[in-house]
């Protein structure tokens, strides 16, 4: 392989003119081409927030001293992250969100318990309220002013509200690539541009923006670029918001499984009713599952708590084999763990 750094941008099909970064520049042309450059954390055009020195999910990471107050701007996986990480390190956090409530993509009763989890946790929330602008006052301090008028007051100021992907200098016309409206790679379930011999793969194709899913693209491609057909359709994507504790999900929300039209049946369960969760005094959390009526396959599970991410996997596997939730309700598992749960989790379901 040949790694060659620069800025590429497209000049034909398959061919690309690299600046490189030491000077010159190249022309490199590809029997097969794979686009992959990514997305960028997308900063609004909120008034006075560039000139505000506002971080990043990419930036903040550089900082090399421990704000004493953090904004953060967004309720989604990356910003709560970052928020339940600067509130454990001392930072005093407050999230702000112009919609109902924290975490949309969920359902309102997980939503509701991982605010109060960062609640508890000394996290400010601020709710249906946009914000309007930020400025810098005369000692530097980021005031952050939102739709009724209040100010959130903080050292820094981080905006987690999505990403953006890295196309706008690709000429990917000349390459005859197109793109969403937002710019991201129109692919297909191979991850063909529909360009003989151009693919996309990750963030910058459209793809769910988890590392985990970029690895299959790259193991689709691998498969597909010698020869084979593999898809990415129906593919079972877990995923976990690393807070303390985590939320893991991994298939459909109950308001997701309704609105699809299924009869289906939910169960809860308190962590603190799971035996390992007492033993190591980790009892904070709930966990939730979404079961079709007529079939008993499990539709998701939303898992709050302790190891989540782990347990998780076990619910993973039984859906890809298409197992009914009896066999997890019924599965004999180690005793203590976390997973012992799943029985009784699987147990609970309402009628």
């Amino acid at each position: 392989m040949e790694l060659v750094l620069g800025e590429a941008r497209f000049t034909a099909h398959r061919t690309v003119e690299v600046t490189l970064d030491d000077g010159g520049s190249r022309t490199l042309r590809g029997d097969e081409t794979v686009i992959d450059t990514g997305t960028r954390p997308l900063v609004p055009a909120i008034p006075g927030l560039a000139d505000a020195g506002a971080l990043t999910s990419d930036t903040l990471l550089r900082l090399d001293r421990l704000p004493e107050s953090l904004v953060v701007i967004g309720g989604g996986p990356v910003g709560l992250e970052f928020a339940d990480m600067f509130a454990a390190f001392g930072s005093r956090v407050s999230v702000t969100v112009p919609g109902p409530r924290l975490l949309p993509a969920e359902d309102e009763d997980i939503a509701e318990a991982v605010t109060a989890q960062l609640t508890a946790s000394g996290v400010e929330v601020h709710t249906g309220r946009h914000v309007a602008s930020v400025e810098r006052d005369a000692d530097g301090r980021a005031a952050v002013m939102l739709s009724d008028g209040t100010a959130l007051m903080g050292d820094d100021v981080l905006v987690a509200v999505g990403r953006h992907p890295v196309t706008a200098g690709l000429n990917l016309a000349a390459a005859g690539v197109r793109t969403t409206e937002t710019g991201f790679i129109l692919v297909d379930e191979h991850l063909s541009t529909g360009v003989p011999h151009t693919w996309a793969a990750g963030d910058v194709a459209g793809s769910p923006q988890f590392t985990h899913v970029s690895l299959d693209d790259y193991r689709i491609l691998k498969a597909n670029l010698a020869g084979d057909f593999r898809s990415t359709r129906h593919r079972l994507i877990p995923h976990t918001t690393f807070l303390t504790p985590e939320l893991a999900r991994v298939g459909m929300t109950e308001t997701e499984a309704r609105a699809a039209g299924y009869d289906v049946r939910v169960a809860k369960l308190p962590v603190a009713a799971i035996p390992r969760a007492r033993t190591t005094l980790e009892t904070e959390g709930i966990w939730k599952a979404v079961v079709d009526r007529d079939t008993e396959r499990i539709l998701g599970v939303a898992l709050l708590g302790a190891e989540a991410g782990e347990t998780l996997t076990t619910v993973q596997t039984a859906m890809l084999a298409d197992l009914p939730y009896t066999a997890l309700r019924d599965m004999i598992i180690t005793h203590p763990t976390m997973s012992e749960g799943l029985n009784l989790l699987f147990a609970a379901l309402q009628d």
